[in-house]
């Protein structure tokens, strides 16, 4: 049963006080239980990080507890939300901003939103996600036949595919014409509101589907590549043992570079050294890397983790599939020739950018979810420094700077302001290898990528660089996106 809640809506979530919003969150749900039978909610298994090194939300404000886990329960993505634990000011910002666009009164009817998160989880054969999305749209009703696929859905919304296809891997190429032939196709037309909305849906599930992912949650079952890393010691060190599916063989492989750990462990000392000769203005612009700003040389394949040994009997479990929500699957993010002098279109930032331009437009389009928006990039974008970056002496903003503007690059944005050579004077070639891979394809990231990088650091900073990639990539997905409806509507 769909739940009213036009009369829940008076207000602006982000105006509002987080005890008002739980209150509010709270009668939701009552009304919800009361009309409703149980649904199975997908807690996720992560591939990646030992439940121990996940922090607990809560603690400190039991008010605030109560309300991240009201919006959280809400969500099911509780694998999603324990690691965004680790940053609980961003926990709380992304709730708010996803219980916006899948709860609160908006331009799409709730069913055509679960649809699309279906639809953009699956471009990246994003198990976790859609399962749970097609548990909640059968909730608010969803007609059941259209979970055989975009055969089975209505024209109007399998009219979303193109965009959603181009915006997942080269949102690029999205023009104003794609804009126009969603909204001038007669009865299959989508209104400027609507569309708004099912962008930033798509966007926003594109990039979870990266932090997903990049993180190692897997859905309840596991599947192929669902391997879980577990420590050796109980600490605070990235360190960890890959295991096959039943969690008790460990991997060959890792055990022999962990006994090689002492080669790895002057990780954090270059990249302090290397900070702090940067700012201390001792490398003048000879002694730079030579190494280019070149995107399409950074794959995986250049430094290839020796073969994971496993054991006869464990088979790992065959991948779900997802192809009857994909249309074109071979289309995707496009490896650039070095030989052929291959580059991505250019998109100057100064020329369009979210805070002049996109914030203005999604929000006088899609009322308020500009402000959760921009709250969210904001967040992220100010989260301090961990305990470990700041004993070896780092400083993160420099960090944060370069990972933002590399995966803006990955897609053509440039800032005419930034010094590139900054991105390789202190992004190891791990590091860039994993940005790379979870940004552009994050279904085919592997365990041994997050561990490669960032050895000496905790995971709750690891999980940073991943909240980092997910707003990156949404806000480069939205600026494309935004731009093309900007030169439709003057034109």
């Amino acid at each position: 049963m769909i739940i009213s809640i036009s009369e829940e809506n008076d207000r602006s979530p982000e105006n509002m006080a987080a005890g008002e919003y739980l209150n509010r969150c709270q009668r939701i749900s009552r009304q919800e239980r009361a009309n409703r039978v149980s649904r199975p909610c997908s807690n996720g298994q992560n591939a990646l990080i030992p439940e121990h090194e996940i922090n607990k939300v809560g603690g400190e404000n039991d008010r605030a507890h109560l309300f991240v886990k009201a919006l959280g329960s809400r969500s099911c993505l509780d694998g999603v939300v324990q690691l965004m634990g680790c940053h609980p000011q961003y926990l709380e910002s992304f709730l708010k901003t996803q219980h916006y666009l899948l709860h609160m009164d908006g331009p799409l009817p709730f069913h055509y939103r679960h649809y699309i998160a279906i639809m953009a989880a699956a471009r990246h054969q994003c198990l976790y996600l859609v399962e749970v999305h097609i548990n909640q749209f059968l909730q608010v009703g969803g007609n059941p036949q259209w979970l055989q696929g975009l055969d089975c859905i209505p024209q109007r919304l399998r009219n979303l595919n193109e965009i959603n296809k181009i915006l997942a891997h080269r949102p690029w190429l999205i023009t104003k014409q794609h804009i126009e032939d969603l909204l001038k196709i007669g009865e299959h037309c989508w209104s400027l509101a609507e569309l708004v909305h099912g962008v930033v849906l798509l966007a926003h599930y594109h990039s979870l589907a990266s932090f997903v992912f990049g993180c190692g949650i897997s859905a309840e079952g596991g599947h192929e590549g669902g391997h879980i890393l577990r420590p050796s010691s109980i600490n605070n060190q990235c360190s960890g043992d890959t295991t096959n599916g039943n969690g008790n063989i460990p991997d060959p492989s890792l055990v022999h570079r962990r006994r090689r750990s002492v080669d790895y462990s002057s990780d954090s000392e270059c990249l302090v050294d290397r900070m702090q000769k940067f700012q201390a203005g001792k490398e003048n612009e000879e002694e730079m890397p030579r190494e280019e700003m070149w995107i399409g040389s950074e794959t995986e394949k250049d430094t290839s983790p020796p073969p994971v040994t496993r054991a006869p009997e464990d088979k790992p479990a065959p991948t779900p599939d997802l192809s009857c929500y994909v249309e074109d699957p071979e289309f995707g993010y496009p490896e650039f020739s070095r030989r052929s002098g291959e580059q991505l279109p250019v998109f100057r930032a100064q020329d369009y950018s979210w805070e002049d331009h996109g914030f203005s437009l999604v929000n006088r389009l899609y009322s308020d979810i500009g402000h959760l928006l921009d709250e969210k990039f904001r967040t992220v974008y100010s989260l301090k420094n961990g305990t470990m970056a700041k004993q070896r002496g780092c400083d993160f903003s420099v960090l944060k700077r370069g990972i933002w503007n590399y995966i803006h690059c990955m897609f053509g944005i440039r800032y005419d302001d930034y010094d590139y050579g900054e991105v390789n004077h202190f992004l190891e070639r791990n590091l860039k290898v994993y940005l790379k891979t979870v940004t552009c394809y994050p279904e085919k990231t592997k365990s041994q990528m997050f561990e490669r990088y960032w050895r000496q650091f905790k995971y709750s900073e690891k999980v940073r660089v991943n909240l980092l990639v997910l707003e990156a990539r949404m806000q480069a997905e939205l600026l494309y996106a935004l731009h093309a409806i900007t030169h439709y509507m003057i034109s």
